[in-house]
């Protein structure tokens, strides 16, 4: 099933469009508390189109992903309560009490090279408010992390990497489940 090569074709459509910055500021929102897409799909493309506006696209992408992150650490705080009663019916109160640890000890490491890494963000934004991460180590962690990914992928592009684009679609699908096995992994044996 190709389903991360369909929304990677979505989004590079969005790429090209005239309002691609308000699109690209969207996706990387989204992409921080719920969206399966990172918005490094879209920023790749826009930086190699306007070579001259790639720190700016890297901006954008930055600041609502921090906003975004924002939005996933409340699902994460707000909806503790109804999924609490799941947890326990499913005798996982011991391994959440794990997670919850494991951010007490590593919470800002954690979240930033979560920020940084293509690990799927989003699931660390719900976690962080779920187990109550410090809201302002979290921000910080978010923007340096998520700051540097994004501004790397700019000057990498904005230095000529068109030759990768075709690459990038070829594996993506790979590479989106990939992404997803080892985050699984990561909890399976953190949560052991």
């Amino acid at each position: 099933m190709k389903i991360f090569t369909k929304l990677y074709d979505l989004s590079l459509s969005w790429a090209k469009h005239p309002k691609a910055p308000f699109y690209l500021g969207g996706v990387s929102f989204a992409e921080s508390s719920f969206f399966p897409v990172p918005p490094d799909v879209m920023l790749m493309p826009m930086c190699l189109a306007k070579p001259d506006q790639a720190y700016k696209f890297a901006f954008i992408t930055t600041i609502f992903s921090l906003l975004g992150s924002i939005l996933g650490y409340a699902i994460g705080a707000m909806l503790f309560d109804w999924v609490w009663p799941i947890i326990e019916r499913l005798h996982y109160v011991d391994k959440y009490n794990q997670i919850v640890q494991f951010f007490v000890d590593y919470g800002f490491w954690i979240v930033f090279l979560a920020a940084f890494t293509p690990i799927p963000y989003k699931l660390f934004t719900i976690a962080a408010g779920a187990t109550s991460m410090m809201l302002v180590p979290f921000l910080i962690a978010s923007l340096i992390g998520r700051g540097a990914r994004f501004y790397l992928v700019a000057f990498l592009m904005k230095q000529g990497a068109e030759k990768y684009e075709d690459k990038i679609r070829q594996f993506i699908d790979w590479i989106g489940y990939g992404f997803i096995l080892v985050v699984v992994l990561f909890i399976a044996y953190k949560a052991v």
